[in-house]
């Protein structure tokens, strides 16, 4: 699986494109629909996810939707555990704190953190949606997995699972 990363809109949010094959899959299309396609190419797109609903997110949302004809995946529509979209296989985790529809994606080591995790942060409670105690529990879920994992958020650049829990104040209080 190969990973392009589209920075896009006023907000910078990272589209990330998918390519597995010719498949490709589109997550968190926050605006520049003709950008977004230019860097599709002549891939099949075979969904779009998102991984909450804030307008940065979602931006060409729709215009993407309807120029390639595919369905649109999410928290209502995914389960949290192993999820199949055409020759993807990915596991969801539910990690609500940023909005209550927050979903993380792990595609082997590649896990997309939508607003949940940035470096060495992570998404703000205190808007619409959110809530501290869940970002709390989502942590903990997250902490579980291995160190070596590679966290791409929504916005600025990745980072490792292995750094946040050396260097993120908000990781470290969840450990005591």
């Amino acid at each position: 699986m190969k990973i392009k990363n589209i920075i896009v809109g006023p907000l910078e949010t990272n589209c990330y494109l998918l390519t597995n094959g010719q498949n490709c899959l589109i997550i968190d299309p926050g605006e520049e629909a003709d950008l977004i396609k230019k860097a599709i190419g002549d891939k099949n797109v075979v969904g779009i996810i998102i991984t909450h609903y804030h307008f940065d997110h979602i931006g060409a949302l729709e215009r993407l939707k309807n120029d390639y004809q595919v369905k649109v995946y999410d928290f209502h529509s995914l389960k949290e555990g192993m999820n199949q979209i055409e020759n993807f296989s990915f596991e969801v985790l539910f990690t609500p704190g940023h909005k209550e529809d927050s979903i993380s994606l792990l595609f082997e080591n590649d896990m997309f953190v939508g607003d949940f995790v940035f470096k060495n942060t992570i998404g703000r409670t205190d808007l619409e949606g959110g809530d501290f105690e869940q970002m709390k529990e989502s942590i903990k879920k997250l902490k579980s997995y291995p160190d070596n994992i590679i966290l791409y958020p929504g916005h600025g650049e990745f980072t490792t699972l292995k750094e946040e829990k050396e260097n993120n104040m908000f990781f470290k209080e969840v450990l005591k």
